[in-house]
């Protein structure tokens, strides 16, 4: 049909030009001739377009009628075409219109309305599969789908976002891309709390880290800010001015104060300003925290514990009465119920069974989830720290409030062996 519509736009000039040489290079006297083809070329198309529900044919669509037909043909053909880009161009705005409204209603059902099925939840057992998977295909030709265990809301939305790009104008794309990437970041935060009932609460978590990672990684190569405005009318102002009506301290029929009662009953219009970018890096930094956290408790929480216990004996000691200051003085540390030597030496063993076997499974999990050396070693170093501070703090106390036979009974590890046994582990 296209290509019909061209020959015979070219041939109409052709023969414009043969029998009236004089008026050819007035491009609209050929209109009367042209415009009933162009009206026939768009009431065919138009019924056809506004019913395409694919998106990969409408972003063709607009790729052919942008490059192909207005860039190359009409452009290289001049004015024996330049009778049929208006009809051209409304046809490419229909489809642009479409699109957008194709792909706002993908956005919903595909990916804020997914509901996901128990395969996209079986973490980490998929990714165990695909570990498992990956030594047999590199030794072939083809290299692994990257995005064969992505969470399908991902997919989708880097696939529709991918497709988008180019044939939409910037602003337009800039706002379905930041609701995309909103309900995107919605849905994995969904599927991550399912995954921390269905497996474990790290689970969850590495999973909500990992695909907010490739989210914040694939949308980098867009070059837009994904940001909106949004504008909405407030009327919560009017009800003090309804109640003054109602009162009768004001009248709704005061045409004498008729400017400042059409100021008073106009709304106001509110702006705020939705970025979804800096949103998802505020819930990664979160989740990013909070599995820190959970690690190191993990690891030193008996540490830690033990640490907040003696603190809060020495500021009761220190608050109390002149004879409880004198008998502290007399009562060491190693004498309350929860600081003996014995007490301390069993949770320095258990924290140390925690770094040689929880510790040792928790990097399993990471390497899992989380393939990047350089991502692991980011999210890894503030643990190593935290580790490493319990241990300095104990031993401060130990120096300080322990004779050197207890402090050597407890055997507990130096902090130089211990940065060198949390390095092995990376």
């Amino acid at each position: 049909m296209k290509e019909i519509a061209l020959q015979v736009c070219q041939l109409e000039h052709q023969l414009f030009d043969h029998f009236f040489p004089s008026s050819s290079d007035d491009i609209s006297s050929l209109a009367p001739l042209i415009d009933p083809l162009c009206t026939y070329l768009y009431d065919t198309l138009r019924p056809k377009l506004i019913h395409e529900a694919n998106l990969d044919v409408l972003c063709e669509l607009v790729d052919i009628l942008k490059v192909e037909v207005l860039a190359e043909q009409v452009s290289r053909r001049g004015e024996s075409l330049a009778g049929l880009r208006p009809t051209l161009e409304r046809i490419l705005a229909d489809v642009h219109e479409r699109l957008t409204f194709r792909a706002r209603t993908h956005i919903r059902d595909e990916i804020a309305n997914y509901l996901p099925l128990d395969e996209d939840l079986d973490y980490p057992a998929k990714l165990e599969q695909s570990a498992q998977t990956i030594p047999e295909t590199s030794s072939g030709t083809q290299s692994p789908d990257v995005s064969r265990t992505w969470y399908p809301p991902l997919e989708k939305t880097i696939s529709c976002l991918s497709k988008l790009y180019r044939c939409l104008e910037p602003p337009v794309f800039t706002g379905l891309a930041q609701e995309a990437v909103e309900v995107c970041s919605l849905s994995i935060q969904k599927a991550s709390k399912l995954i921390a009932k269905r497996s474990s609460i790290m689970d969850g978590q590495l999973f909500l880290i990992k695909f907010l990672l490739i989210l914040r990684e694939q949308i980098a190569p867009f070059d837009i800010e994904f940001s909106v405005t949004h504008k909405e009318l407030d009327f919560s102002h009017l009800l003090e001015h309804l109640r003054r009506i109602l009162r009768g301290q004001a009248s709704l029929f005061d045409w004498s104060r008729s400017t400042s009662l059409a100021r008073t009953l106009s709304p106001r219009v509110l702006e705020s300003q939705i970025d979804a970018k800096k949103e998802l890096e505020k819930i990664l930094k979160a989740t990013c925290e909070e599995f820190i956290m959970s690690v190191t408790k993990l690891v030193v929480d008996t540490m830690l514990s033990f640490a907040t216990k003696v603190t809060a004996v020495k500021v009761a000691l220190s608050s109390g009465s002149q004879n409880q200051k004198v008998e502290s003085i007399s009562r060491p540390l190693k004498d309350q119920a929860f600081a003996t030597p014995e007490k301390v030496a069993e949770l320095i063993q258990k924290v140390g069974s925690a770094i040689q076997q929880e510790l040792p499974r928790v990097m399993g999990k990471m390497k899992l989830y989380l393939q990047n050396p350089a991502t692991r070693a980011i999210l890894f170093k503030p643990i190593k720290t935290n580790i490493v501070e319990a241990h300095i703090q104990v031993q401060s106390l130990l120096k300080l409030e322990y004779s050197p036979e207890d402090v050597q009974s407890v055997n507990m590890i130096s902090i130089e062996d211990l940065q060198a046994q949390l390095d092995n582990l990376m």
